[in-house]
């Protein structure tokens, strides 16, 4: 498909008018030329792939200040000189768009305790930060109200600030006391409990029914590896895939899990994953043409996702009629481009007709949404 992309359409056949489809041969389809992928259960990828965690973070004690007083020869009674002790170290969040996923963050995060001031007005040292990377989209809550959103790499949120360093005795010196004994302790940190909610930050989404063949798709024109079958709800978790082009622009691909009626009242697997279609730039319809009155998923998709958040069903979008192969869905293909207005790109995931269609117009979607993110003076989020 790299070279289809370089390359016009085919001739046109008899009459004058191009195919509804493209007759790639399946032999240089991309699913055929590539070697047959390892099958993971759905069951193992879920420790790969985690968008909710509760983490309680604390941060770091202040080091108690010093008690001390100066003595040396000649100068018995020089005073006092504890020095104050240190602060503690803050826990941090920080976005890395290396991370895909909130697997890798504890349960339970700790700053690191300042240092006891010392002798001679010498200041405890401060403890160290501790860094905690999420995935680029995370949400961070507390008590259900959201407290920070980091959208952009390299991002960071205090999420729990160190406690102060005490006071030494030499902070207490004046005239009225010069020999003060009184010293601080060090303050406790911060304790909060956070909840960490990702959401996918990939460029486009593919939206459907259950079996509509999203992953197998997903499967088709990346390298993501989701579980398929042949029953409903195969999907448990979404995948991010990313699709390579020739001049090394990436678009990132999200598998959302399969929406039903009435999702946005939290059926079946509900808002869980309807956050994830929130963050895509555009997004990918995928019918099952092999049904009669493939239209009515359109119209069923496109009421959940407005219902879920005004406006979301008129972002950037193409339809894309899957199961092509299936003698059904060639008698359906026209019926649904009479009933719609939107462009419908049919072809099959499974042999691979008519991927090379797909890849330009997402390549054409993905275009847009960089001159329109650079028009507006913002940077367009890269892979």
């Amino acid at each position: 498909w790299r070279s289809a992309l370089l390359l016009s359409p085919g001739p046109l056949p008899a009459g004058g008018r191009q195919a509804p489809f493209s007759t790639t041969c399946v032999r240089c389809s991309k699913n055929r030329r590539l070697r047959q992928k390892r099958v993971i259960s759905e069951r193992k990828l879920t420790r790969y792939f985690v968008d909710h965690r509760k983490v309680r973070v604390v941060g770091g004690q202040g080091g108690a200040g010093g008690h001390c007083f100066h003595s040396e020869p000649r100068k018995i009674f020089g005073g006092p000189d504890g020095g104050n002790g240190g602060d503690g170290g803050h826990v941090i969040l920080k976005a890395d768009q290396q991370m895909k996923s909130l697997s890798s963050v504890l349960p339970v995060y700790q700053g690191f305790n300042g240092e006891r001031g010392g002798r001679k007005n010498c200041y405890g040292a401060n403890g160290a930060y501790v860094y905690v990377k999420v995935p680029v989209g995370t949400l961070v809550k507390e008590d259900g109200e959201v407290v920070a959103d980091l959208t952009r790499h390299g991002e960071e949120y205090v999420a729990a600030y160190g406690g102060a360093g005490g006071k030494g005795n030499r902070f207490f010196l004046s005239n009225e006391n010069r020999a003060p004994t009184l010293f601080t302790p060090g303050e406790p940190g911060q304790e909060r409990v956070l909840h960490l909610e990702l959401k996918t930050t990939a460029h486009a989404g593919l939206v459907g029914f259950p079996n509509a063949g999203k992953s197998s798709l997903l499967r088709a024109i990346s390298n993501a590896k989701p579980a398929v079958a042949a029953y409903p709800f195969t999907t448990l978790n979404p995948h991010v895939g990313v699709v390579c082009y020739q001049d090394y622009e990436q678009v990132a691909v999200a598998d959302i899990p399969g929406l039903i009626k009435g999702a946005h009242q939290n059926r079946g697997l509900g808002m869980a994953f309807l956050r994830h279609i929130e963050r895509c730039r555009f997004l990918l319809y995928v019918v099952d043409l092999s049904v009669s009155q493939p239209w009515i998923q359109l119209q069923d998709l496109k009421y959940e996702l407005e219902q879920y958040k005004k406006g979301l069903s008129e972002r950037p979008s193409v339809v894309i009629g899957n199961k092509i192969d299936l003698a059904e869905s060639r008698l359906n293909l026209p019926l649904l481009r009479e009933q719609i207005d939107e462009r419908v790109i049919a072809l099959s995931a499974l042999t691979g007709d008519n991927l090379e269609e797909l890849f330009l117009h997402l390549r054409e979607l993905y275009d847009a949404y960089v001159k329109t993110e650079q028009s507006q003076g913002q940077s367009p989020v890269k892979w």
